[in-house]
């Protein structure tokens, strides 16, 4: 495969040095216009180039892509290009760098450029893949220990289990919504601290949590599992994801099987995959584990990734406040770990499927990814520069996440995740 990561690589379309989609990029995901209907489509600076089209134009009539194509670039979700395999991706992602290149004259006539190209400010994004299953981890050693001195022995605070293997639960693949969906407040059974009984209504502990997500591009039979060393074959690629969060709501009816109302409400996932491809320059060894895991999920190679997160709050009427900063590097297990668990007890994988991070939280007080930690349960609340005061999401809020990596003058970026609170319906 040519090297679609060298810095040196150029475009012939004006691409903005802050941009999160140089050509060392060209993330996948689905647009919808009134008189295209829906596209794949890869994001090139403001632009999104239309898969369809270039496949109608012959650019892709060499490759390999099976019966379905060009048909495979006219969905609604990416899941049955991905099905066409990692060989496929790269083929495709390839023959994009070719044709984007500051020295290819193919896509640059005005009919081609005009079929071709449109800009992102004139599409509406889909949510870019349609996933089966959804399964949420607890990897942030220092998330996990702020909420364990939260609700658990502040000496004892993570459970006996954590360093041991990644926890996870299964939540609700239905209500995973593409940026820019808003987000109705949920209503459901709490109980104050200092009553006898519990009451139904909105929940008044409204919070995000700042998570990453990766996108299943290889299924797996039943009972098989998958080796570590193998298990980032199934990954095709990374979104941002925001794991809205009834607090309230949630630590009522916690149980040992997990999270249920609490969560499954709304999730929030970037339109934009980046793949696993174009973020191996920004590989990173994780946080050293102690004690040493169990051998299956020992991992020799490095499974993290640099990058950079940041969570944005814009109460209604004002300006957006940055209330976190910190870095996906951080996460205590790995993507390849997480995988490696979830199949170690012959689960089968689906293509499409999706498995967040847990909250990405960092060891200083701004980098905490989530409001119970930032406000520490409401003791301590956030002050924004109007003035207002936080300890949970208000109505009104919108909040916004963003991710990139850089390094050697080049920004691989997810765009951004985004959902504003909408007030509970009536119940």
């Amino acid at each position: 495969m040519a090297n679609l990561n060298d810095p040196a690589l150029r475009s012939w379309i004006d691409i903005p040095p802050i941009s999160d989609f140089p050509i060392q990029n060209l993330p996948f995901g689905v647009f919808e216009t009134e008189d295209r209907g829906t596209r794949l489509a890869v994001a090139i600076g403001d632009y999104a180039l239309d898969l369809y089209a270039v496949a109608q134009f012959g650019f892709f009539s060499d490759l390999d892509l099976g019966p379905k194509m060009p048909k495979v670039f006219r969905r609604r979700t990416l899941n049955q290009f991905i099905s066409l395999g990692r060989p496929a991706w790269r083929a495709v992602r390839e023959r994009v760098s070719e044709l984007l290149r500051h020295d290819n004259e193919a896509l640059r006539s005005d009919e081609v450029m005009r079929e071709c190209l449109v800009r992102q400010s004139e599409v509406r994004m889909l949510r870019p893949v349609k996933p089966s299953n959804y399964t949420d981890f607890y990897s942030s050693i220092e998330h996990a220990t702020n909420v364990g001195m939260m609700f658990r022995d502040p000496a004892n605070a993570l459970l006996p289990n954590w360093r041991h293997l990644p926890i996870g639960y299964h939540g609700r693949a239905s209500s995973i919504v593409v940026s820019g969906t808003n987000i109705r407040r949920p209503n459901g059974q709490r109980k104050a601290p200092d009553a006898d009984t519990p009451t139904f209504g909105p929940s008044q502990q409204l919070d995000f949590e700042l998570e990453m997500a990766f996108v299943v591009g290889k299924g797996s039979a039943l009972g098989d599992s998958i080796p570590l060393q193998y298990t980032e074959d199934h990954i095709f690629g990374l979104v941002l994801f925001n794991d809205w969060s009834a607090r309230d709501i949630q630590s009522w009816e916690y149980v040992p099987l997990g999270p249920f109302l609490g969560k499954s409400f709304g999730s929030s996932i970037s339109p934009w995959v980046v793949t696993l491809d174009a973020l191996e320059p920004f590989r990173v060894p994780g946080p050293v584990q102690e004690p040493e895991p169990l051998l299956y999920l020992r991992q020799v190679n490095a499974h993290n990734f640099d990058i950079n997160l940041e969570v944005g709050l814009q109460p209604e009427g004002s300006l957006e406040t940055v209330v976190s900063r910190t870095n996906f590097q951080h996460m205590y297990w790995s993507m390849a770990q997480q995988l490696t668990h979830q199949s170690s007890n012959g689960c089968n994988l689906e293509v499409g499927d999706l498995y967040a991070s847990g909250t990405i939280s960092g060891p200083t007080p701004d980098s905490l990814g989530s409001m119970l930690e930032l406000a520490w349960r409401g003791t301590r609340p956030v002050v924004l520069p109007s003035g207002e005061e936080r300890k949970f999401l208000h109505d009104g809020d919108t909040v916004t996440m963003r991710g990139y990596c850089e390094n050697n003058g080049i920004r691989i970026g997810f765009g951004e995740v985004t959902g504003t609170v909408l007030p509970a319906a009536i119940s």
